[in-house]
């Protein structure tokens, strides 16, 4: 599988939900790599960490700039049972190139207005890469939502993302909680983070699945 985690809004949780992937995908057996196109490099610090852990579960990165990534992307595919690629906030070559070459993207937002008008240039981002990616499936995702289940600003957004013909709406939501910036930190996930975090746990396990389906 090639999956790509971006958008054009930064600050929504992009890094922290593919490196989360990254690591219930290897915590599952599976053989993943993770790409990281963010001049900031936030994922291949979190990797780097990694291998500093104690334990067998590592998961290589790689740094990839420039139109080239499109083939790479293809060529790392061939080696690798799943390639996750890590895309910066904001309209780039590194996510155009990716679009066209990815299975699946997940596009991450808040449950705010700043992030919601930024889907529909998304939305045609999306079209103009199924041009030359006819089986790309495109999928939003609500991030850093709040853990108060009574707002409601939460279920507006989920309405409103519904009107995008060529985007799914994700079943999952990932809230805003502590745990997922200090397992990053740690080169970790929720999955592995202790004191267990039931609810991070099943946020993290339901999008895998999601994702794998």
């Amino acid at each position: 599988m090639i999956l790509l985690v971006g958008g054009e809004k930064g600050g929504t949780g992009k890094t922290t939900i593919a490196v989360n992937l990254a690591a219930g995908f290897r915590l599952q057996g599976r053989d993943v790599l993770l790409v990281d196109t963010d001049p900031q490099g936030s994922a291949s610090g979190w990797s780097s960490m990694r291998e500093d852990r104690d334990d067998s579960t590592r998961v290589p990165c790689v740094q990839k700039f420039g139109k080239s990534l499109q083939h790479e992307i293809k060529e790392l595919s061939s080696r690798y049972q799943d390639v996750i690629v890590d895309a910066g906030g904001r309209d780039s070559v590194e996510l155009r190139a990716a679009l066209v070459a990815v299975e699946q993207v997940l596009i991450p937002v808040q449950a705010s207005q700043f992030d919601l008008w930024t889907i529909a240039r998304m939305s045609e981002l999306v079209n103009s890469a199924s041009v030359f990616n006819a089986n790309l499936h495109a999928t939003v995702i609500l991030s850093r939502a709040p853990t108060n289940l009574q707002i409601q600003d939460t279920y507006a957004a989920r309405d409103m993302l519904q009107s995008f013909e060529n985007l799914t709406m994700s079943n999952v939501m990932i809230r805003d909680r502590i745990v997922y910036r200090r397992s990053v930190a740690e080169g970790g996930s929720v999955l592995e983070y202790q004191p267990v975090d039931r609810k991070a746990q099943a946020e993290v396990t339901d999008l895998i699945n999601e994702v794998i389906r």
